[in-house]
């Protein structure tokens, strides 16, 4: 008889524990989880497992903590009840025949109703959205609701401090969401709960992680929505931050980085729309309902109005809402579609959609920017050039040292989506977004103004320049959009 040593049996151990946790990965991972992303999390429990496992555990599971998925189920179910038979939308200029399943899609899905009679005005320069944004607070005179995924105070956004402090001092209700993480990682952040504290300013951080409060979730489920409301009257809405436009960061300093941003100002009912958004992540973070905030929608005749739908999205609601939004236009547009996103990594199901475009005859348009501010998500992006060069979708890259980032596109003449959801897989499971889907042709009109000035600014990419890259690039791109699918 041989001896069994303490060595051998730790071995043994380790080989059975080993083998069981491949086995239950093998059983648990890929449950209700995209076929892509389930097979990244396998591979890298596989390779690197007690890393995988750890990793898997912390961020590995998409959904709210419980206590805020029934607030969240709550105050969707006020919200679409408070709004039943809004859809207060003109016919006399005739719809697009599709666009009445795409309006009932969103509904059905959490969305606020279609209403109409709204005007809207397109800012895509930094300091004018600020100057515009300050100037309608100075002239809040009940409320004025504030929701950024990055609040920072600094030398650009101190004027809007300014304009939010004086509100406060005029009598007007001055309510602050900002993201914790991504506002945290900000240089000034002290500073800014400071400058809201010391204002007399009610502020709340958004999905905080603060396991010592009792406050924990994955922690890279983050609140993206950038929401300005003033009055009920008034709201902002896009892709632009309370932040200078380096985002503060020495790197990006040092490489001349600066964001180019964009931002929709509007009027008209679908304002009530935007606020709803606000109250119910304010009561998310706060167990406050704010019903006395709720406007009712009073359509009023306006010249070139515009028929409008916000559409929440993120980990609150089922089925990925925005995802479909985006892919029912792009299967129904007839005509053109011109995307605009600063991080474009798609999933199967996108990348499907604008590649058949393409083929059913469609002229197709995406803008990125030339550089990227976050590697592993710029070298992403890059992975699916080829693909979609190939197709023939053309590729405009704007030019450095500007970041592009704002997030929009296009369909036919008629509809427009706008607001902070990115084309990523981020933003589609992810991330707590708002889009707002526009029909109007004025509105569309004056976004492609805006897409022809990027257009001047951009250079467009070839498929034969593609190919020209060096294989270490595309090595770095195939490995990074492997991680992007870990989910």
């Amino acid at each position: 008889m041989f001896g069994i040593d303490g060595l051998t049996i730790t071995v043994l151990l380790a080989l059975i524990a080993d083998f069981s946790v491949r086995v239950v990965a093998i059983i648990v991972v890929p449950r209700n989880r995209r076929p892509m992303s389930g097979m990244a999390w396998l591979l890298t429990i596989f390779f690197i497992p007690y890393l995988g496992v750890l990793l898997f555990l912390m961020i590995g599971y998409r959904t709210l903590p419980k206590k805020r998925r029934l607030m969240q189920d709550e105050i969707n179910k006020f919200i679409l009840d408070s709004t039943e038979g809004m859809e207060l939308v003109s016919r006399e200029h005739p719809w697009p025949s599709w666009l009445e399943s795409v309006v009932e899609l969103n509904r059905n899905l959490g969305a606020m109703p279609l209403v109409g009679d709204n005007t809207a005005s397109l800012i895509n320069e930094y300091q004018v959205a600020f100057d515009t944004m300050i100037a309608d607070i100075n002239l809040a005179k009940k409320y004025v609701h504030v929701e950024f995924y990055i609040l920072s105070l600094d030398h650009t956004t101190a004027p809007f401090f300014d304009a939010l402090e004086n509100a406060h001092k005029r009598g007007v209700s001055v309510r602050v969401l900002l993201d914790h993480i991504q506002s945290m990682r900000k240089p000034g952040f002290r500073q800014t709960k400071k400058r809201l504290t010391d204002a007399g300013i009610p502020w709340q951080l958004m999905l905080p992680v603060q396991p010592f409060k009792g406050k924990w979730q994955r922690p890279d489920l983050r609140n993206h929505r950038k929401l300005l409301i003033v009055d009920g009257l008034v709201g902002f809405m896009g892709s632009q931050n309370i932040i200078d436009r380096t985002y503060n960061m020495r790197k990006n300093i040092r490489r001349g980085l600066m964001w180019k941003d964009f931002m929709t100002r509007l009027e008209g009912p679908i304002v009530s729309g935007l606020n709803a958004i606000f109250i119910t992540d304010w009561y998310s973070e706060t167990n406050e309902l704010l019903t006395r905030d709720i406007e009712p929608v009073h359509p009023r005749p306006v010249t070139d109005a515009l028929d409008c739908q916000v559409v929440p999205s993120g980990p609150g609601f089922k089925g990925e809402n925005n995802l479909r939004l985006f892919l029912a236009l792009l299967y129904y547009a007839q005509d053109r579609i011109i995307i605009t996103s600063p991080y474009f990594v798609p999933d199967e199901s996108i990348m499907y959609a604008i590649t058949t475009a393409v083929q059913r005859g469609l002229h197709v348009e995406l803008f990125v920017s030339e550089i990227g501010d976050q590697a592993v998500v710029y070298h992403a992006q890059r992975s699916y050039y080829e693909e979609l060069l190939t197709a023939g979708v053309h590729i405009y890259m704007y030019k450095a040292p500007y970041i592009l980032h704002a997030k929009h596109f296009t369909i036919d003449d008629e509809v427009a989506v706008v607001g902070s959801s990115n084309m990523d897989q981020r933003s589609f499971s992810l991330n707590m977004e708002v889009s707002l889907m526009v029909r109007g042709r004025s509105f569309v009109r004056n976004l492609r103004a805006m897409e022809d000035e990027n257009r001047r600014n951009s250079r467009e990419l070839t498929l034969e320049e593609w190919l020209k890259q060096p294989l270490r690039s595309t090595i770095l791109d195939n490995l990074a959009r492997l991680t992007s699918a870990v989910q």
